[in-house]
């Protein structure tokens, strides 16, 4: 299993970059997670549109799906030049009508259940409705030999460290600096990232979701005030392997 970055700020991209968006690949199958601004542009740099074998949505804030209207247009387009007609599976929750509008021409929308694991490709998939001011669903996600838990939007919750316990890589919400609060806003700070990673014993931290300002290697520097494994700053390109870890 591979994970791939491709969208790591948290609200509006950097220039020629992306808000939330990773790629899952096993055995062929090509996962998206979340679907940010400016993550078809990015993913396009590694993948051809036709490799994305199904979509998942933690929420619809625009950070997190604006991108999915252009993908649907992109699908359109590859089905008129002849390039593939297949239906791609948009998975997502029903919490909001927004629901309804992941069903398009050339994607059709799935519905998950936060109370049960859904399974997509070789990926088994468990949620965990997260703190946030809309319907929000984090996920872990296994393929029978490693496990990656992502915190997709959510301020602090000690549920956090039971449902990451163990996992090869956790993804946390990184949208705070350590002095700051992000309860109101539904995010986490780095140091609360640093703690649920220590607490459930997880054998690497990926921080993202990302502020646009400050010093980033402060981040890190935070979380290790909890956290003593592994921490690494998401960045677009990055590959986790399961085998390896971090490659890049």
């Amino acid at each position: 299993m591979q994970l791939r970055v491709i969208g790591f700020w948290g609200g509006y991209p950097a220039v020629g970059e992306a808000t939330s968006c990773y790629v899952l690949e096993k055995d062929g199958f090509t996962f998206v997670i979340d679907m940010g601004s400016g993550a078809l542009s990015t993913l396009q740099k590694y993948y051809d549109i036709e490799q994305i074998d199904a979509v998942i949505l933690s929420h619809y804030h625009h950070d997190h799906m604006a991108d999915i209207g252009v993908l649907q247009y992109a699908k359109l387009v590859h089905m008129y030049l002849g390039k593939g007609d297949d239906l791609l599976p948009i998975y997502g929750h029903d919490e909001d009508d927004r629901f309804y509008d992941l069903t398009h021409d050339q994607t059709v929308a799935k519905q998950y259940l936060p109370g049960e694991t859904l399974m997509v490709g070789p990926f088994m998939i468990d949620f965990l409705k997260t703190k946030h001011p809309v319907p929000c669903y984090g996920m872990r996600i296994n393929d029978s030999e490693k496990m990656i838990v992502y915190t997709a939007d959510t301020a602090y919750d000690e549920e956090w460290i039971k449902f990451s316990e163990g996992a090869d890589l956790l993804i946390t919400d990184c949208n705070f600096y350590a002095e700051q609060d992000g309860e109101a806003a539904g995010h986490m700070t780095s140091e609360q990232g640093g703690y649920i990673a220590a607490h459930a014993q997880v054998n690497h931290l990926l921080l993202s979701h990302l502020p646009q300002y400050g010093n980033k290697t402060d981040l890190i520097e935070e979380a290790m005030r909890h956290y003593n494994g592994p921490i690494t700053l998401a960045n677009e390109g990055l590959i986790w392997d399961s085998k390896e870890g971090f490659i890049k």
